[in-house]
């Protein structure tokens, strides 16, 4: 009883010193702001006639004053940034013949990798740590036995998965194909020519002046890559819309050789796409789910080790593949860091930056060994959409951010639903959020994503509107079993 005395009064010192800190202006201001009402009050209705009277004004004056509130308010609107609209997004769901469960992933590892058991040890040791359930999907060609991954094949992933995103898109929002002012389509290891944007402008003859771009060989955090492109263009190009397109192909690599350090991706990576309208058009701003508040892009390229932990490469026998080094975790640690450090005075309450600064303040005057103060996220943001990478990306983050199961639900389920979709997971997560009715209007979205190179990335949404329940998209039909228990192990 007195540990949880302690706790409950602790727990109410902080909640009094964060309104503090976070309402110091209003508090001081107010007992301002009285006393001077209270003398002007006690100077009575003819002591403010004769302070009224003893004011002079002059025509020029009152000119230059309005000419000069005039001036500045239009300096002020002229370099204020245009808002950037999240109108809504779609998200591609694989059909069930694509299903692969457990059994039939083990099956095929058997049957394609039989002269070398040890590695198909090793990828039922990953599965059943995976956190992936019995519901993700692979393409049509990683079903055959062995695999045929043609070039043929891979266009028709990336068609099936874009195109229908793209109509799901057009139909949620009505937009209509010639509407569309820039194109960013991103995906990380598939780069054909002509390329995939090329691919959505030829099927949906969009404008011959459409502003368009397609991002490769950026990981998985080249969604909020394109999410930042496209803000900036629509900060250039006003009353536009801004069409983003996140997947990755799997058909074109899927790993066929014997090295556990590239079989690691098969069994983690699977279908996945996203559609994401944005505008800067102010007709848009009333339907509009979400506001874009920041981008924040961090990259640790220049240092050696960074930029080869995640790498394609041939094995020694020629197979290319994705080849994920021991250090990833430790790497992904220290760009959540950086990314951190500079978003956090964007977005952290007064209160939360204070502790931070006292604390690193008295690491470096008093005592080196002090703990350093991890700053309290959850004041900052209601919802939290972390790559869903893997489990071990997501405890990691949890642990590191100290955020509650709750917090962590839709990365979680996400996984385990859909498997590692890369770029495009972020966007399964938001729907998930939204499909059990919890996104409400005002609550802030923390979106962090991470990607070969090595890069972390995060944006922060506003939601613009309360967003009922959706009846369709990708969670329709299995959300009432969410959020599932997810042994820590699944014995095949």
């Amino acid at each position: 009883m007195p540990h949880f005395s302690n706790s409950v009064k602790l727990k109410y010192v902080k909640l009094g010193y964060q309104y503090l800190v976070n309402h110091i202006l209003t508090l001081t201001l107010i007992p301002v702001m009285a006393g001077v009402l209270i003398e002007v009050l006690r100077l009575g209705p003819a002591g403010i006639v004769s302070l009224w009277n003893s004011l002079h004004f002059d025509l020029v004056h009152i000119l230059c004053s309005c000419f000069f509130i005039i001036f500045v308010a239009t300096v002020y609107f002229m370099s204020k940034p245009r808002s950037i609209y999240l109108v809504d997004y779609a998200c591609y769901k694989p059909p069930v013949t694509c299903r692969v469960p457990f059994a039939t992933f083990m099956e095929h590892s058997r049957l394609n990798l039989s002269n070398n058991p040890k590695s198909v040890e090793f990828q039922m040791r990953i599965l059943e740590r995976s956190g992936l359930g019995e519901e993700t999907c692979l393409p049509p060609a990683i079903h055959y036995i062995p695999p045929t991954p043609t070039m043929e094949a891979a266009r028709g992933e990336a068609e099936i998965v874009i195109f229908s995103a793209m109509d799901s898109l057009f139909k949620k929002t009505g937009l209509k194909p010639k509407d569309v002012d820039i194109l960013i389509v991103n995906c990380s290891l598939f780069s054909p020519t002509p390329s995939l944007s090329a691919m959505v402008i030829n099927k949906y003859k969009l404008r011959s002046n459409i502003k368009s771009f397609n991002l490769s060989g950026m990981g998985c955090s080249a969604g909020l890559i394109s999410i930042d492109l496209a803000r900036d263009l629509l900060q250039v190009h006003p009353n536009s819309n801004a069409v983003v397109v996140s997947t990755e192909i799997i058909t074109p690599n899927y790993y066929q050789g014997k090295e556990r350090a590239m079989l690691l991706p098969n069994c983690l990576f699977r279908m996945g796409g996203a559609a994401i309208l944005l505008s800067n058009r102010r007709s848009e701003r009333r339907r509009a789910k979400y506001r874009l508040v920041h981008v924040v892009r961090t990259h640790k390229g220049a240092d050696d080790k960074a930029y080869r932990c995640v790498f394609e490469e041939e094995d020694k026998e020629g197979n290319v593949g994705i080849s994920l080094s021991k250090d990833l975790m430790a790497i992904a640690g220290e760009a959540l860091k950086s990314n951190i450090t500079t978003i956090g005075p964007l977005v952290l309450p007064a209160s939360e930056q204070l502790l931070f600064l006292l604390t690193l303040i008295g690491r470096k005057i008093f005592n080196p060994k002090w703990k350093p103060y991890i700053p309290d996220f959850k004041q900052a943001f209601e919802h939290f959409c972390i790559h869903a990478g893997g489990r071990a990306v997501i405890d990691e983050l949890q642990k590191n951010l100290q955020l509650s199961a709750e917090h962590v639900e839709a990365s979680r389920m996400t996984l385990h639903r859909f498997g590692n979709t890369s770029s495009s997971s972020l966007w399964y997560e938001m729907s998930y959020i939204e499909a059990k009715g919890r996104m409400k209007k005002g609550d802030r979205v923390w979106q962090i994503a991470f990607g070969s190179g090595f890069k972390c990335n995060s944006a922060v949404w506003k939601c613009n509107r309360t967003i009922k329940t959706p009846k369709d998209g990708p969670w329709a039909d299995c959300i009432q079993g969410y959020p599932a228990h997810i042994p820590e192990v699944v014995k095949l």
